[in-house]
C-alpha cells in the first residue's frame, strides 16, 4: 500500500495581491478632492487597484483623460518614494514618502490672486 501526500492548493499564482490605498490615505486624498470640487476645478474621479500600483485618477469632466493621477507604488518606497502625482502628459510633478507633502503640488493650484 502506498501513501500519497495531498497536493497543496496554489496560493499566489491565481490570486495576485492588489495594492490599495488605506483609510488614512484615502481621507487625505478625498479631502483635497472635495476642496478642488468646491473650487470648480475637478468633477470626477476613478480608482484602480492593480498588482503593483494603486491609482487615484482625477478628471475635469467624466469622458476625458485624467488630468492628474495620484499613484502609490510600494516597491519604490526605498528609492524615490512610493507616492507620486503625475500630470496628464505623463510628467511626474512630485514624488515622495509622505502623501500630504506630495499632494501640496496640487493644493498650490487652489491659491489664486484676488483682484
Amino acid at each position: 500500500m502506498t501513501v500519497q501526500t495531498p497536493t497543496p492548493f496554489p496560493t499566489s499564482s491565481k490570486f495576485p495581491e492588489q495594492i490599495a490605498f488605506d483609510r488614512k490615505e484615502l481621507s487625505v486624498i478625498l479631502a483635497l478632492y472635495g476642496r478642488m470640487v468646491a473650487a470648480g476645478e475637478w468633477r470626477d474621479y476613478g480608482m484602480s487597484f492593480l498588482k503593483d500600483v494603486a491609482i487615484f485618477s482625477v478628471f475635469r469632466r467624466t469622458a476625458e483623460y485624467p488630468i492628474y493621477r495620484i499613484e502609490k507604488r510600494p516597491k519604490l518606497r526605498n528609492r524615490q518614494g512610493m507616492y507620486a502625482v503625475i500630470a496628464m502628459d505623463g510628467h511626474v510633478l512630485k514624488r515622495g514618502q509622505d502623501l500630504k507633502t506630495v499632494l501640496r503640488v496640487l493644493e498650490r493650484k487652489l491659491i489664486r490672486a484676488v483682484d
